[in-house]
């Protein structure tokens, strides 16, 4: 594969984002008022990233693999900028690079105070950003509170970042499933849906009561018990690639490509191969790995379905590519122009 840097000195070199196109038409009409677009924030006078170097090979001309307007983020990539600098300096950041959606992974900002999810819905509404779904720890105690939360924000899915059952034990996956499904029916009551997110653990072999091995994985238990206008499934594709080196013997292109429906969202997760450790991968910021996702994802635009690509990093506030600084942001900046360079 032939790389290049895929440079972006200034934010009008990418798609300009509802805000900057508000704010650029603002500028250009009236005079008036311009101190206040030109005073910067505290998350828009972070440093500008450098250019990934070695980045992601991206095909000139053809349809973007991930529309403009369906690049989301997990908020679990920047967690120490939502505890450090908040929502608002957060979501004003994120909206400048030109992210269009969000998936939360909780509903607080550390130390920068106490806020609720009607406050956390304006930031959302100022910012032009739209709630796509939620990672909380869903049972039947909390499901009714959760899914009040989820309205409030407004997200079409809400769902959960761990496993829905422990161990491997066959029937306590389906039991699991099962309970899901009664979840499932309160929140497509409430104009939701339901969705689970996975990492490696769901494509080893589930076990029967003696311990052996059965002939399916829990991916496989989930895609036979839930109902599918009930409960969806988030790929988390960097893990479904641990899952393939730890336990081989299927594709995951092969579970998105079987029903792309039951896939509304994917979190576009990077991996670096790394033979020395146990995943067989490192995570890394987008572009900068080695799993497929020029192909994965031209694949998927073959398969009709409306999706939301959410670029995720484990490790964002911890590493960089291309010697860039540690920030969390900056890794988010890159990643977002990978991916809305992918073309098919």
């Amino acid at each position: 594969m032939s790389h290049h840097t895929h440079g972006h000195p200034t934010v009008s070199a990418k798609p300009m984002s509802r805000r900057n196109l508000l704010q650029a038409l603002a500028a250009s009409s009236v005079a008036v008022g311009l101190g206040a677009f030109a005073a910067p924030t505290a998350a828009s006078a972070l440093a500008a990233p450098a250019a990934l170097p070695g980045a992601l090979s991206t095909a000139s001309g053809g349809a973007r693999l991930v529309p403009v307007n369906r690049i989301g983020i997990q908020l679990f990539t920047i967690r120490d900028k939502v505890s450090s600098l908040g929502f608002r300096a957060v979501f004003e950041e994120l909206a400048r690079i030109g992210y269009s959606e969000v998936e939360f992974a909780g509903y607080t900002q550390g130390q920068v105070g106490a806020i609720t999810p009607a406050q956390i819905r304006q930031l959302l509404d100022d910012n032009g950003l739209r709630a796509v779904g939620s990672h909380a720890t869903l049972n039947p105690g909390n499901i009714d509170a959760q899914i009040e939360t989820a309205k409030i924000l407004g997200m079409p899915f809400l769902g959960q970042g761990g496993a829905i059952a422990s161990g491997r034990m066959d029937s306590a996956w389906v039991t699991a499933a099962q309970t899901w499904n009664a979840m499932g029916v309160k929140a497509k009551a409430a104009g939701l849906k339901l969705y689970t997110h996975t990492h490696d653990g769901e494509w080893n072999w589930t076990t029967n009561a003696d311990g052996s091995p059965t002939t399916r994985r829990p991916y496989d238990v989930m895609w036979d018990e839930f109902d599918p206008e009930l409960v969806a499934f988030e790929m988390d594709i960097y893990w479904a690639y641990v899952g393939r080196h730890k336990f081989p013997g299927f594709e995951p292109i092969d579970y998105l490509k079987r029903d792309p429906r039951r896939f509304p969202l994917v979190h576009l997760k990077d991996g670096k191969l790394n033979p020395n450790i146990a995943n067989g991968y490192d995570i890394i910021e987008f572009g900068a790995g080695d799993i497929p996702y020029q192909q994965i994802l031209a694949e998927l635009q073959r398969n009709r379905g409306q999706r939301f690509g959410m670029y995720e990093q484990d490790n964002a506030s911890s590493t960089a590519a291309g010697g860039n600084p540690l920030n969390s942001l900056g890794n988010a900046d890159r990643s977002y122009a990978q991916i809305a360079a992918l073309r098919g």
